[in-house]
């Protein structure tokens, strides 16, 4: 599907290692004529990390969107009876956002926005990004990729010998996945094997 004109809300929760990789993908969608509507989980915006500063990061998005970033629940409210977005991305999604996402708990933007999406029967694209996706958050996992309108970025184990659970999307298919998910299809294979850490 053709991406210009689209309106996309991008998500970002707490998977701070991980935002490297996916504000790149935030520029591909910009640079593809995309108008991206950035959002952030209130934690994603205002903790400084190891991986840099919240200022920085959201500096850094809302110069690449040229759009306010959404970091409240009251400001992503109106995505859903305004019906604002095509698609909206939650890219990393942190075990925490998988599991709350999979049983009905909204207490944050990107939470807010996916079920303002859902709502209207509208794609969600799902970048996992979780330490426990084959433990705790397996069967949230599950529940997932069986809910209409909920399609995932393909994913796989980023460290089996070292994190033996662990679970990352491949950030670079975030754009090929959209445009499938604008078409109400899931991006096959879903489970790739990654470039591993170690062996």
């Amino acid at each position: 599907m053709e991406l210009n004109g689209k309106r996309i809300g991008f998500g970002l929760t707490g998977s701070y290692c991980t935002f490297a990789a996916v504000i790149p993908e935030i520029q591909h969608l910009v640079d593809a004529g995309v108008n991206v509507y950035p959002i952030m989980s209130e934690t994603a915006a205002a903790t400084d990390t190891r991986f840099g500063k919240a200022k920085d990061f959201v500096s850094q998005i809302e110069d690449i969107c040229g759009q306010h970033v959404i970091c409240s629940i009251v400001e992503a409210e109106p995505i859903g009876p305004r019906r604002l977005l095509d698609l909206v991305v939650i890219a990393p999604c942190t075990g925490n956002t998988l599991a709350k996402m999979a049983n009905g708990i909204t207490d944050t933007a990107v939470l807010m926005a996916a079920k303002a999406q859902l709502r209207n029967e509208r794609p969600v694209l799902v970048a996992v990004s979780t330490n426990d996706g084959l433990s705790n958050n397996a069967k949230n996992m599950g529940l997932l990729l069986n809910r209409p309108y909920v399609y995932m970025v393909p994913f796989g184990q980023d460290d089996p010998y070292g994190k033996s659970r662990s679970l990352v999307a491949d950030m670079t298919l975030i754009v090929p996945a959209a445009r499938l998910a604008l078409e109400g299809k899931q991006i096959q294979p879903i489970l790739i094997e990654l470039k591993l850490i170690s062996r």
